[in-house]
């Protein structure tokens, strides 16, 4: 039987939502990705150089770190308007927010040329794309997740999730076109490093058309319609649902110290540094190639999720990380290219499958009243547990032992921090996401509660929304 308008219609407006938030989230971090990048490779000598190298380098890789210190703040606010006015709002403020500030980080003046206010400002627009990022997040998510038939959460919220391998694809990819062709060797630094900031203006113009054309999620429009915003979301949040908010931003945790440490602004520095030595556009590359593979298994987990549940794709997930830590570092210090494209895609096998069912999952586990506020809260506390000073502990780490293994070290710790989490809390696939099912939604996420998890009805029509 053919489907009717009314269904056709909703395919329709999954698919946009779909196209939307995959091309935000990817605007939003390539923007951010092209910093840390670009941290590793540049900043050292165009912004701290009288500091040194060894130091400098450090107070670049802190300067990503500064920025996730603020994802919290961009949390609160977008989360509190989010709950409040919308989800679609927040998308555009914070697209906006954070493609300005990559665009004038472009045009900066160096320190040679404004002295300590060049390193100053670039603290500050740092500083806001973190507020950007730290906000974004948790409406992409929500749109996606909530637009969704109860069996395809998994899918769905695995489309806002793969703008990060595909942020990081573009950042490196454009990197090593400037390195590699137009801009290499000393270009690159004087110069060069600027182009990919400067994009950052196009970017924004698509991704602000995408997300003005899509719908407010069904579930804030039934909120608003029932006049059921909540005050003060973040009070009631915090009241209600701290332990679920710590929970969540451990499980985020793990996957954000091996993304950041691994595949953004760590693993450029150390291979082309002199224990490794590897050229700066091939680096750059075997990154882009690892993004692809990320983006690969990242979209292969939101199919998993909806077919074996949020937590099981997430220890498969983990596990997988947790067995490559220390190989990643065997390999790229062989010095060898081919074993260093084997290096970052095995390792972002794990990471893919340990990211992908993130947003359906955050989704389930905290009610509708505040749940713009929970996903935001607890990404943005995650990130900072997790990737805000990855880099810079891992490059004090190799500056103190002289050995990589401290860092696999490091990595095997997080994940195993992560995996405790991950234990605590129930899967929830399938709950009704409805302001009507507050009530459900208030109990039952953790397996603290002392109060049973609410049991999830496996209708003919959630399970025919899985296949």
């Amino acid at each position: 039987m053919n489907a009717t308008l009314s269904e056709k219609g909703s395919r329709s407006t999954q698919r946009r939502v779909a196209f939307a938030t995959i091309v935000g989230t990817t605007i939003e971090w390539y923007d951010f990705f092209i910093y840390a990048t670009a941290a590793g490779l540049v900043f050292a000598h165009v912004f701290f150089a009288p500091a040194g190298e060894s130091i400098g380098l450090l107070l670049a890789f802190a300067s990503v770190g500064i920025s996730f210190l603020f994802r919290p703040l961009g949390a609160f606010l977008a989360g509190h308007f989010g709950d409040k006015i919308g989800r679609r709002p927040m998308l555009v403020v914070t697209l906006v927010l954070m493609g300005a500030s990559t665009t004038l980080i472009g045009v900066l003046p160096t320190y040679a040329t404004a002295g300590i206010l060049a390193p100053v400002m670039l603290l500050l627009l740092r500083i806001l794309q973190g507020i950007s990022a730290g906000g974004e997040w948790g409406g992409a998510v929500l749109m996606a997740v909530e637009h969704a038939p109860a069996g395809g959460r998994g899918r769905a919220g695995a489309f806002p999730q793969l703008g990060v391998p595909l942020g990081m694809l573009l950042a490196s990819g454009v990197t090593a076109v400037m390195t590699g062709w137009i801009a290499p060797g000393e270009a690159f630094i004087e110069w060069g490093w600027r182009v990919p900031f400067l994009l950052s203006v196009v970017l924004i113009g698509v991704g602000y058309l995408v997300r003005r054309a899509v719908d407010e999620s069904p579930v804030f429009e039934e909120i608003a319609a029932k006049k059921q915003q909540t005050k003060v979301p973040i009070a009631e949040l915090f009241r209600k649902h701290w332990l679920l908010v710590l929970l969540a931003a451990l499980v985020f945790a793990g996957n954000n110290a091996a993304g950041y440490m691994a595949t953004g602004g760590f693993i450029p520095s150390y291979a082309t540094g002199e224990s490794v030595g590897l050229d700066r556009t091939d680096v750059l590359l075997a990154v882009t190639f690892a993004a692809a593979t990320w983006f690969l298994f990242t979209l292969l987990s939101g199919v998993l999720a909806d077919w074996i549940g949020r937590k099981r794709t997430y220890l498969i997930g983990f596990i997988a990380q947790a067995l490559m830590v220390f190989p990643l570092f065997w390999l790229i210090d062989t010095g060898s290219l081919p074993l260093l494209y084997l290096a970052l895609g095995l390792f972002t096998v794990g990471l893919g499958l340990s990211y992908g069912p993130q947003a359906a999952w955050y989704s389930e586990i905290f009610p509708a009243s505040v749940r713009f506020s929970g996903v935001s809260i607890s990404y943005a506390l995650g990130a900072i547990l997790g990737g805000a000073f990855a880099p810079t502990i891992a490059q004090a780490l190799i500056n103190s032992t002289g050995s990589s293994a401290s860092v696999s070290l490091y990595l095997l710790g997080m994940t195993a921090l992560s995996v405790t989490a991950v234990l605590m809390l129930r899967d929830r696939p399938g709950i009704n996401l409805s302001i009507n099912n507050q009530a459900e939604q208030e109990v039952g996420a953790t397996v603290f509660d002392h109060r049973r998890a609410p049991a999830i009805e496996r209708t003919p029509e959630f399970e025919e929304t899985r296949v």
